[in-house]
Formats: C-alpha cells, sequence, structure tokens
C-alpha cells in the first residue's frame, strides 16, 4: 500500500496538534506524507505545526510549514503562494481545521458564533477560492472536508454553532463536487464520529461531563465497537479519498463513527 500518494503535493489546513498525542490533522499529515506525497502542512500554532513538520522530515518525507490563520483571507493567499512557490503545484487539499463551543443561541455569545464559523466554515471557502483555480488549470485535484456526525445527529449535548458550521461545510462540499466535477475535481467530506483526541480533553468539551474520565466513558459507552476511534481512523480515510483509488468517488460524506449513527436517528 506504499506510495499511494507518490509526488502528489497536499495543501494540508490544520495539521498541527492541539496539545500533546495525535489530532487528526497531525495523523492525517504524516499518514500521506507516509503514502509519498509532499506536504504544505499550516496551522495557526507555529509550535504545533513544527512538531507534525519534525514528524515527517524524520521519517525522510518532504514538507515545508507556514504559520496561518486560515480565517484570514490575505494570510490563505499568502501560503497558497509559499506552496507553489515551494512545490510548484497543489494536488490535495484537506480541509482540518475546526473548533467547538458548546451551548445553545442563548449561551453563546454573537462573538463566539461569529468566530467558530470563520474558522470551520469561512477557512473552507478561502482555500478553495484560491486553490480551485490552480487545480483547474492542472486538469484536477482533491478536496477533503472534515466535517462531523454532529452534522446530522445530536452529540447528545447542545453544541448548535458546532453543528451547524459542520451542516454548511457539508452543503460546501456536495456544491463544488457538483459543479467542479467536469473540471476533473473530486471534493469529499468524512464525518468523524466520538474521537479520542487531545481536542476533546480541552475544558469547553470535559466541562459537559464533569471530568475527562468521565467524558472517555461516557463517549466509550455509545460506540458499537466499544470504543472512540482516533486520528488516525480520519487520517487514513483521508489518505483513501486524497489517492487514485478514490478516482470515481465525489460529492460523499464518509461516516468514520464506529457504528454511532447506526443508533442514534
Amino acid at each position: 500500500m506504499a506510495d499511494r500518494l507518490k509526488d502528489k503535493v497536499v495543501f494540508f489546513s490544520g495539521a498541527g496538534s492541539i496539545g500533546p498525542g495525535w489530532g487528526n490533522g497531525k495523523a492525517a499529515a504524516v499518514a500521506m506524507a507516509r503514502e509519498g506525497a509532499k506536504i504544505f502542512a499550516l496551522d495557526v500554532n507555529g509550535d504545533a505545526v513544527e512538531e507534525t513538520a519534525k514528524v515527517i522530515r524524520e521519517e525522510g518525507g518532504a514538507v515545508e510549514t507556514t504559520t496561518c490563520d486560515v480565517s484570514k483571507a490575505d494570510q490563505v493567499e499568502a501560503a497558497v503562494k509559499k506552496c507553489m512557490d515551494a512545490f510548484g503545484r497543489i494536488d490535495v487539499l484537506d480541509n482540518n481545521v475546526g473548533i467547538i463551543d458548546p451551548g445553545g443561541p442563548e449561551e453563546l455569545s454573537e462573538e463566539q458564533w461569529d468566530r467558530l464559523m470563520a474558522i470551520n466554515v469561512k477557512s473552507i471557502y478561502l482555500t478553495c477560492r484560491h486553490i480551485l483555480p490552480i487545480m483547474t488549470k492542472q486538469g484536477g485535484g482533491s478536496i477533503i472536508n472534515i466535517s462531523s456526525i454532529a452534522s446530522t445527529h445530536s452529540l447528545g449535548y447542545s453544541c448548535i454553532s458546532y453543528s451547524a458550521s459542520k451542516g454548511a461545510v457539508n452543503a460546501f462540499t456536495r456544491d463544488i463536487a457538483l459543479n467542479y466535477g467536469p473540471k476533473g475535481v473530486r471534493c469529499n467530506t468524512i464525518l468523524p464520529g466520538l474521537m479520542n483526541t487531545p481536542l476533546i480533553h480541552r475544558g469547553n468539551v470535559t466541562s459537559v461531563y464533569g471530568s475527562t474520565e468521565a467524558m472517555v466513558k461516557a463517549r466509550d459507552a455509545l460506540v458499537p465497537l466499544s470504543k472512540m476511534g482516533d486520528g488516525w481512523d480520519v487520517a487514513w480515510a483521508s489518505v483513501f479519498l486524497a489517492s487514485d483509488e478514490a478516482k470515481h468517488i465525489t460529492g460523499i460524506e464518509l461516516v468514520v463513527d464506529g457504528g454511532i449513527t447506526l443508533k442514534v436517528k
């Protein structure tokens, strides 16, 4: 299975990990590099993206990095230019950025709502705005957007801004798939379920359950496969959708949830 992405250039948004361990972005960037891809890794946290790059370099992979807030148009435009200067093309766009703020309309401030929508949705618009012309000129490419089962199902607590943003990601993906398919661009979404990544160990998620131990136990209990997935489950799904093995797949919502959505209707 080696070299499934040989010489493909991946523009990877959200390649760092929030805290120690393997987040979806860090794992996917490393997995793609292990399959022969050249990675242009970016993250708002410079230390985090360099940690990912260090793993890739130590394993002999090709990687360039930049610090970028992908909710800012000028920073995205500059990052795309830097990637083209480094590698000359972009074959895969992986949009892995996302934050979560638990709460409903009464609990969330307008500032929280706007910030989350900018990071979770506007960022995808901005990367696509600047990279789609490159892909169409090249004759094709693959775009992978990370959504969530929260876009279609309840997570058991209110996180209305997160759920709404991921629903928007799904709709955005379908539109790109339909309208850019004739130009050779595929666009797919991955819907992770309850994943045990560094993101969920931050206070704003753990606080819903009272403690980290209670959170892990409660979330594991919801999964038919007995425990939450991890960043590598999303990573290998991303590798597949980026590869030529998925050359006839576009516009799908690939659920990676251990069976949770089979139980919750």
